[in-house]
């Protein structure tokens, strides 16, 4: 087969290069932007190619842009009114709408990972298959070399039953001997790589060249006495201090890969320098998958984490056992199972599967029903409780309520009608059917998610019918999906965070409600078309609606300043309950920040009482070596007992994804806002009351925070950013599409990593390396510890 040069790109080889290094590297971010961009252009090109003559006003293709953004972003703001536009255009933002829902992209992602995992159990199944047809080669290779022939193929994985027999003895004698080929030349022995069983470890070692066998051995010291060794392996060499050629190294360096020695600066190794961070919000852009440290040679103090590892806790243990029986495994932080044997990665590889197909179906049917009997429920309501006021846009009931159903689970706030909900304030069942849908497509569905994983996991576990080996991998199952959902999915938590999340929607959505009901007091312009009642209802379904719906049951301008810039942060901090709560349970969490938690445990580190007395020595202290491998361990062993326990508290790193959060969304929103507001600084000259600055902010944050609602124009029904300008417009597609992916996962996510991967895959480096770092960083802080007290 001719061989393949590469391509000589001549003076433009450095360019190139230099191009390649800025480019984001491929991970789940970068291809969610890839999408978006994809999609929201070829779907504005068609957009614009649908005006037709009939059409009520002609889209320009800027305006066309902007739509579909919007509705794909599910940003929901509107440059012209929905109901001049044609039945195909109406449809085809209807479909934007859905495709850009979190739900659709993470049942798409699920998928996704089914069909890796499924690749994953071909690729063992073929190697294993590979390594049965290399065995029966290898022994019969054996055999024939055995016999003075030259072997034609040397396996690489070689399991040997027994040792070689009396045919095989003047090889063993000695290493120096040759043997001839067919044409009468000598050749050198083979040295064959053996990778068998415990017992064929010796076995191995004879066939291996001392150079070749690692550790001390390399220089040629024996690795039981020390003693200098000759090159055949059987007898020692006469000089201790043999002259030797290359580098040497000590007699006890092995080489394995290690962790990186405490207090050792290690810089981070990164792709080159992009322009933005694709790494994700909060997460290092030198963060990145597979392990972080070179091969190091142990230490005492490695060796007392390796361990403090390798001792289970009791209750990391007890947890582990519900799923598998493992030796030395047990489950830290965020759902991290450590010191486990490539047996038990692929039992645990097992779980995660039959998980995600669990998931695989469930998440389609969800988002499938709740927008089909919501499209149902709406539609029939429109239709037989205010039809004139659809047919009055020019548009059909049902079109107009099965629109808003779509719109509202998905939490774009795009409406077909001008007058947006403010046409249906008294229509109780509508809004409270649409507030149900606004919950249960953003912020309440990990909520609702796991409430049907419970009940399912319920009803397998305590009904009679569900009887057998079968339903009860199943419960096994759904009960693993419950304990570490973190795993599985991106939109499914923990018990505790779960709380806390449906803590945080009562809170933000009561605030809303109150602020609505209680700064609108002896406001005439709201209270005189609102009766109490109604005005009630009407203040609830908007608290649901400012921070993710984008509908608007009331006018916007017509209420108190002081709620509208309540509004304006309920818009900004819309996405912090779902998002923080994603990153703060990610698996790889403290791989991603570079930051790790330190366990300490609550009887062994002695603190006192007060801190005026964290300096004074005890009166007795008690006696014990002041250094060495030996205290070293029984610090990591009673360590490890509290590893599921950190000292550290869980508000550090919320603190931590707050602050990355705020500084991340703050800049794009001033950026956005000055440059606008140099592009629009004659309609401000002209009419500073319409086009006042709070505006321009109201609406940018709107966009930002995919959120939909405007405070409008008086002479128009559609939004705020209908009267800019083109470039403007253009400015603001930019923010809804950043704002769009600031509530994604981080590129390093357990739930959007693909398993087959040579860094992800059985073999859970990461979450092995992620361990010792967290023990060391504990051993090291115990250590400090001491020497204040001593």
């Amino acid at each position: 087969m001719p061989r393949l040069h590469p391509l000589r790109l001549g003076p433009f080889a450095k360019p190139l290069r230099f191009l390649r290094r800025q480019l984001p590297p491929l991970n789940f971010i970068t291809v969610h932007y890839a999408y978006f961009f994809a999609v929201c252009l070829l779907s504005a090109i068609i957009f614009w190619g649908a005006n037709t003559p009939q059409t009520t006003v002609r889209v320009s293709f800027a305006d066309s842009l902007f739509l579909t953004v919007s509705a794909m972003t599910l940003a929901g703001l509107n440059t012209v009114n929905l109901r001049e536009l044609n039945t195909f255009q109406q449809i085809l933002l209807f479909l934007l709408i859905m495709l850009g829902s979190a739900i659709w992209v993470s049942a798409f992602v699920v998928h996704v990972r089914k069909r890796a995992f499924e690749r994953k159990f071909a690729d063992v199944i073929e190697a294993r298959k590979q390594k049965r047809r290399g065995r029966s080669r290898s022994r019969s290779g054996l055999r024939s070399w055995s016999k003075g022939r030259r072997s034609t193929e040397v396996a690489q994985d070689v399991v040997v039953d027994e040792k070689i027999g009396d045919n095989q003895t003047s090889e063993s004698n000695g290493s120096d001997e040759s043997h001839k080929d067919d044409d009468g030349q000598e050749i050198p022995k083979p040295y064959t790589a053996l990778d068998g069983g415990d017992d064929m470890h010796e076995l191995s070692r004879d066939l291996t060249p001392p150079a070749r066998r690692g550790g001390p051995e390399m220089n040629g010291l024996s690795s039981l006495t020390g003693d200098v060794i000759s090159d055949s392996g059987s007898e020692p060499a006469v000089s201790p201090n043999l002259e030797r050629a290359g580098i040497t190294f000590a007699g006890d360096t092995r080489f394995i890969r290690g962790q990186q020695p405490p207090h050792t600066s290690q810089p981070a190794r990164r792709r080159g320098s992009n322009l933005f961070n694709m790494q994700g919000v909060g997460a290092r852009p030198s963060s990145r998958i597979g392990p972080s440290w070179p091969m190091t040679a142990p230490t005492a103090y490695s060796q007392a984490v390796d361990a403090a590892m390798s001792h289970a806790p009791a209750k990391g243990k007890a947890d582990i056992a519900q799923y598998f029986d493992s030796v030395g495994g047990w489950i830290a932080r965020n759902s991290q199972f450590h010191n486990l044997s490539e047996k038990e990665r692929e039992k645990l590889g097992g779980y995660e599967y039959r998980a995600v197909s669990f998931l695989a179906w469930v998440v389609p049917i969800y988002f499938v029903l709740w927008q089909l009997l919501g499209c149902i429920g709406c539609a029939a309501w429109v239709a037989l409780n205010q039809p004139d006021t659809a047919r009055a846009n020019g548009l059909s009931p049902w079109w107009v309520g099965a629109f808003n159903a779509v719109s509202a689970f998905n939490n774009s706030g795009m409406s077909l009608l001008d007058a947006n909900m403010t046409a249906f304030q008294t229509g109780y069942y509508l809004l409270i059917t649409m507030s149900l849908l606004i919950l249960a497509g953003n912020t309440c569905y990990p909520i609702f998610l796991r409430v049907i994983v419970w009940c399912m996991w319920k009803t397998l576990t305590s009904s009679r019918y569900f009887v057998g080996e079968q339903w009860d991998e199943r419960a096994n199952t759904l009960r693993f999906l419950l304990d570490h959902p973190r795993r599985c999915y991106t939109n499914l938590f923990p018990s505790q965070h779960t709380w806390w999340l449906l803590a945080a929607v009562i809170v933000l959505n009561g605030t809303d409600w109150a602020a609505f009901e209680i700064l609108n007091i002896h406001n005439e312009a709201l209270n005189s078309t609102l009766p109490p009642n109604v005005r009630v209802i009407d203040g609830l379904f908007q608290a649901f609606a400012v921070r993710s719906g984008g509908f608007y049951v009331v006018s916007i301008p017509t209420l108190r300043i002081s709620l509208q810039v309540l509004y304006v942060v309920m818009m900004y901090i819309s996405v912090y309950p779902v998002v923080i709560t994603m990153r703060n349970s990610n698996v790889y969490e403290e791989r991603s920040l570079g930051i790790y938690a330190e366990d300490n445990p609550d009887d062994s580190a002695q603190e006192p009482a007060d801190p005026r007395t964290a300096s004074k020595p005890p009166a007795n202290p008690p006696e014990r070596p002041s250094s060495g491998p030996g205290l070293l361990l029984r610090r990591a062993l009673t360590l490890r007992d509290t590893l599921t326990k950190p000292k550290e508290s869980n508000s550090h790193f919320v603190r931590h994804q707050l602050r990355a959060q705020l500084a991340h969304d703050a800049w794009s929103i001033v950026l956005a806002l000055i440059l606008i507001m140099i592009l629009e600084n004659p309609s401000f000259v002209a009419n500073p009351s319409v086009f006042s600055v709070f505006n321009f902010l109201f609406e940018i944050v709107s966009a930002y925070g995919c959120v939909g609602i405007s405070v409008g124009v008086p002479w128009a029904a559609y939004s705020f950013c209908g009267t800019w300008g083109t470039t403007s417009k253009l400015i603001l597609c930019a923010v809804m599409l950043r704002g769009r992916h600031r509530g994604l996962p981080v590129a390093i996510d357990k739930a959007v990593l693909l398993p087959g991967r040579e860094e992800e895959g059985w073999g859970g480096g990461m979450e092995e390396e992620d361990g010792r770092i967290r023990v060391a960083r504990t051993m090291s802080r115990g250590r400090g510890e001491r020497r204040v007290e001593g």
